[in-house]
This record gives structure tokens, C-alpha cells and sequence, in this order.
């Protein structure tokens, strides 16, 4: 497993708690060519608004902590 997506399962295992208190998770999906990391957000997160602010708040500020390199954090369906 290459060092980014180890740090991007560690951050997401970060915010895991916080979505399952919601009824929530969120599944790593592919770190593409470009550092764009692909979730898919399950349970009530999969259709919630606040979701997109779970991603760009949360996962992704926390990732370019721990890895600068990550352009983006994106859902898929």
C-alpha cells in the first residue's frame, strides 16, 4: 500500500466515529493518478446536505495536514 492512501485510511478511521454517531460511514474508494481521493459516503451520510461539508471540512482539511500532496476529496455514487 503506497504511503498516501495509508495516510488518507488513517484519516478517514479519524472521522469514522464522528458519522457513525450520525448513522453514517464513509468507504475509500481510489486514490486516482492526480492525488484526487474518491469516498463513497454510506448509511444516512450517503443522502445527507451536510455531507459535502463532512468532506471538504473534514477529510480533505485533515488530509492536507498529513498529506499536502491530496488535491481533493471527492464522493462518488
Amino acid at each position: 500500500m503506497n504511503a498516501i492512501k495509508e495516510k488518507v485510511l488513517i484519516a478517514m478511521e479519524q472521522l469514522r466515529p464522528f458519522l457513525h454517531a450520525d448513522g453514517g460511514d464513509i468507504e475509500f474508494v481510489e486514490l486516482t493518478d492526480d492525488n484526487t481521493v474518491k469516498v463513497r459516503m454510506l448509511g444516512s451520510c450517503g443522502d445527507c446536505s451536510m455531507s459535502t461539508m463532512t468532506l471538504k471540512a473534514g477529510l480533505e482539511e485533515a488530509l492536507k495536514v498529513v498529506a499536502p500532496e491530496i488535491r481533493s476529496v471527492e464522493a462518488v455514487h
